[in-house]
């Protein structure tokens, strides 16, 4: 497994890129983010990891605000970071790991043989709940609408309940 965020995560987001930066394209591993560390990959490499990174907080906000205040404020103090219940993973899924898997665009989710497994619930959103998997747009604002987040966060629940009910994840964001 290699990525960005917490050991403990419950709530894992496949994507087929990495920021093009030495330190993510030569990363093997797990690692934890810092504070100031996305905005940091957000200046250096431009208005695609923003979108990414902003994306990612608001639909880890509309789940469990974990004590922030607004989305933004997720993004630049919890994000990935070393007690957060989220993994930004570079490398194909691991079903092994309990929690929610969401592969990021249906053209990864191709590229890993994973979309043919799944059923599509609405356009651009594909579920295998077996694998407590779902196949989303790509995080961008343009392919992934306010409205679209909340379609997603709704599913992510109910794999959640799935999850909590038959194969326990070490942190749930059930209430």
């Amino acid at each position: 497994m290699t990525g960005l965020g917490s050991t403990i995560a419950g709530i894992r987001v496949y994507i087929g890129n990495r920021p093009p930066l030495p330190e993510y394209e030569a990363l093997q591993g797990l690692r934890p983010l810092q504070t100031g560390e996305i905005a940091s990959i957000a200046r250096q490499t431009g208005n695609h990891w923003r979108k990414v990174f902003n994306v990612l907080a608001k639909i880890l906000f509309g789940l469990d605000p974990q004590g922030a205040a607004s989305w933004q404020q997720l993004r630049d103090q919890r994000l990935l970071q070393a007690d957060a219940n989220e993994q930004l993973l570079f490398s194909a899924p691991d079903f092994s790991h309990s929690g929610v898997h969401i592969i990021c665009g249906k053209t990864y989710a191709e590229q890993l043989g994973l979309l043919a497994a799944t059923v599509e619930i609405a356009p651009g959103f594909f579920i295998r709940p077996q694998r407590r998997l779902i196949v989303c747009p790509y995080f961008d604002y343009r392919q992934l609408s306010d409205v679209k987040i909340s379609f997603l966060q709704q599913q992510v629940q109910e794999l959640q309940k799935l999850d909590y009910n038959h194969a326990p994840c070490r942190k749930s964001l059930l209430i």
